[in-house]
């Protein structure tokens, strides 16, 4: 089949959940169908990764958006307009007549849109749109506007929530099938769009990239957090951990160390540094970061995110510690592929737990990685978006 696909970002590098998912899929897609890709940029630098998309795709196009994005324009648009700040920020002019040119040119089989805020790209037309939401943005802007202690503030952003919901639900209400990550997305877009036709594609794991590994626990063991610092729920987890649930296993455990690692480390986030807490911003390979950890620890309570660092650690062989948000929808039962608590002296003693019971430590890696490879490899996944093609496309 002809497919347009939008997304907005350039699906590489591979610094963030959803570049990381797009390149995977576009690779196992693009075995079956004829993609022409639709992307955002910021700089004009990020034109030299289009080579390595290009392979899988008929052809692809860039368009820019605005490098900063509390611009005063982009402000006032916001403020005076009916859009919300994160479709404000990511409309590009160039983007939308490139879609129109494809649709005048091309005889397109379906239009794939990822994420509903570049659906303001796409002019009416006949062709079925699949659109596919890697997170309910509006549960995820709310959880940032509840951490705002200035009340005028909550009371301003509060406003941009209500519009990033109206127009969620408004796209999800123009497209052919609407895809989910989970279960519990599902359910929330179906109790606030009666009746919407939604599928569910979780993510996934390159499983020939992520080798399990089943190893022994080290004499200092390493507790490991990934995560890109750009999202809030990553911020607020590092915090918590460092200053709740940390001392509880530093206390018991005096040879541990905590390792934290990922993107865009925060100020706050830097100074955590010390003899027993590591910093890393930039990991050439996070394998490096399983294969020299001993447990991951993820005390995730807010929605949204994509949970590769979960996918990724059970690949593996790394045992999981988080909270139900944390690993939400991955279908993994506590005790039996992963420990999860929700209190942070529940947590500490898990990891604890996790790191002095051998037994425990290599069944909650093996059924753990057993779960990953049944389920959330990218060609299991990519398969399941293949058969959404067909049926939206032919409905």
């Amino acid at each position: 089949m002809k497919i347009l696909m939008l997304t907005p970002y350039l699906p590489f590098p591979l610094l963030s959940g959803g570049q990381i998912r797009s390149y995977n899929l576009l690779k196992n897609l693009s075995q079956k169908h004829y993609i022409t890709l639709v992307s955002l940029i910021k700089h004009e630098s990020d034109k030299q990764y289009i080579q390595n998309i290009s392979p899988f795709c008929k052809k692809v196009i860039v368009s820019k958006r605005p490098e900063k994005p509390w611009t005063l324009k982009n402000i006032l648009k916001t403020g005076l307009g009916v859009h919300p700040f994160l479709v404000v920020r990511n409309f590009s002019s160039e983007a939308k007549q490139a879609v129109i040119n494809e649709l005048n040119q091309e005889q397109f089989d379906l239009i794939h849109a990822e994420t509903f805020y570049v659906m303001p790209h796409i002019p009416k037309t006949l062709v079925p749109i699949l659109l596919v939401e890697q997170t309910i943005e509006h549960l995820v802007y709310q959880h940032f506007v509840d951490t705002m202690k200035m009340w005028p503030l909550r009371a301003l952003f509060s406003v941009d929530v209500f519009k990033i919901r109206f127009w969620e639900e408004y796209y999800w209400k123009q497209a052919k099938r609407v895809v989910a990550m989970s279960e519990p997305d599902k359910k929330v877009m179906q109790l606030q769009v009666p009746n919407l036709h939604v599928s569910i594609v979780p993510n996934g794991v390159d499983d020939e990239f992520f080798q399990f590994e089943k190893k022994s626990i080290s004499r200092s063991p390493k507790v490991l957090f990934v995560g890109n610092f750009k999202w809030l729920q990553n911020r607020e987890a590092v915090k918590k951990l460092v200053k709740e649930i940390w001392p509880k296993i530093a206390k018991q455990l005096p040879q541990a160390h905590l390792w934290i690692v990922g993107k865009y480390p925060t100020p706050e986030i830097e100074a955590y540094k010390s003899d027993r807490i590591n910093i890393s911003a930039n990991v050439a390979d996070i394998r490096e970061a399983y294969e020299n950890s001993d447990a991951l620890l993820a005390p995730i309570y807010g929605p949204g995110g994509t949970r590769y660092k979960i996918l990724e650690a059970m690949a593996c062989g790394i045992p999981v510690v988080t909270t139900p948000y944390g690993i939400e929808g991955l279908g993994v039962t506590s005790g039996q592929e992963g420990l999860i608590y929700t209190e942070s002296v529940d947590l500490a003693q898990a990891t604890v737990q996790v790191l002095t019971n051998l037994k425990l430590y290599q069944q909650l890696a093996v059924e753990a990685n057993k779960l990953v490879r049944q389920t959330y490899s990218w060609g299991k996944i990519g398969l399941l978006l293949d058969q959404l093609y067909e049926e939206v496309a032919h409905e």
